[in-house]
């Protein structure tokens, strides 16, 4: 089932490696606009794109908010980061409902140089 938006959390990335990419993924984006901590810009077709520095220490949060992506799901678009940028990168397993509690929050995946892990990370 295809989520509504895709979220993922890069490590060592920057903002201009993550723009090229994004750009030949989905075609031209807009120049982002920043808003205090916080950069927006829109794809080709219009999806709003976040990126968050910094958003939990060092890992950097890329939010693009729309279903009309080539990617199914956050791991989706977790693999193709990677594969791209060549960094780390933690997305949800899955999508993620309040009712489900606080534990299964805290279970990520990380993708890097030695494959797919699921781990517990505690950004709180």
């Amino acid at each position: 089932m295809r989520q509504p938006d895709v979220e993922i959390y890069l490590k060592d990335s920057d903002q201009q490696a993550v723009s090229d990419w994004l750009n030949a993924a989905l075609g031209s984006c807009t120049p982002w606009l920043q808003k205090g901590q916080t950069f927006k810009c829109a794809t080709a077709n219009g999806a709003p794109v976040t990126w968050l520095p910094n958003a939990v220490g060092k890992w950097h949060c890329l939010l693009i908010e729309s279903e009309e992506t080539p990617w199914e799901d956050d791991l989706a678009f977790a693999r193709a980061a990677h594969a791209a940028l060549g960094v780390e990168i933690r997305c949800a397993p899955g999508g993620w409902q309040e009712e489900e509690g606080e534990e299964d929050a805290d279970r990520w995946i990380k993708i890097n140089r030695e494959g797919e892990q699921e781990f517990i990370w505690r950004t709180a």
